[in-house]
């Protein structure tokens, strides 16, 4: 029976048993690829600490057997070969950030190889929603109106809204600074809107 074919696989690697230049092996295939943080403090249901790993999905443009997949993870030392049904939950499960009752890994740390992002695959609509009510409390508690101030504060100091601005919320932002800024400006309006509201509350 014919292997089926498909294009994304995860396995694992153990440090001490795998050659001391993987990462760099990895890298030279020029596929786009996530690995994990080391997995230092993981542990079995029995409380046992598990040995260190890590955790590494390759993302094929073309579909390949397992067989083949196998034989290209043997190179970098990787033990076992798993067909990743869901990329976004295998690129999740790197940092356990959906199993709360795991230790749960800086998703800084993961590195990406051949042009894959992973920040891009593992946000969800309900992170973006974070980022926006997180930078809308920031500006509002430190005065910022302005959307090119929030860019150079982002670029510096928090890359998660920088790279929301510059790819989903830029609009949203902009809007909310405008608004807060004209609250700012005319706080007696606001003060009428409010008693008026608060004489009315239907």
């Amino acid at each position: 029976m014919a292997e089926k074919r498909t294009r994304n696989f995860a396995t694992v690697v153990y440090p001490e048993s795998a050659p001391e230049n993987w990462m760099d092996i990895l890298n030279d295939y020029h596929v786009p690829a996530f690995v994990s943080p080391l997995h230092e403090f993981d542990v079995n249901a029995n409380g046992v600490v598990k040995k260190a790993h890590y955790h590494v999905m390759v993302m094929y443009d073309n579909v390949k057997t397992p067989s083949q997949a196998k034989d290209f993870f043997v190179t970098i030392g990787g033990v076992g070969c798993e067909v990743v049904n869901s990329i976004r939950g295998m690129a999740r499960y790197l940092c356990h950030l959906d199993n709360p009752e795991k230790y749960q890994y800086n998703p800084v740390e993961v590195k990406s190889f051949g042009g894959a992002d992973y920040a891009g695959v593992v946000e969800l609509e309900t992170d973006r929603v974070k980022l926006i009510a997180d930078m809308q409390e920031w500006c509002k508690a430190n005065g910022c109106v302005s959307l090119s101030e929030l860019y150079d504060y982002s670029r510096v100091h928090n890359y998660d809204w920088f790279r929301a601005l510059a790819t989903h919320c830029n609009n949203v932002m902009a809007a909310y600074l405008k608004s807060l800024k004209w609250t700012i400006e005319h706080p007696d309006e606001v003060q009428s809107c409010k008693n008026s509201v608060a004489k009315d509350p239907s």
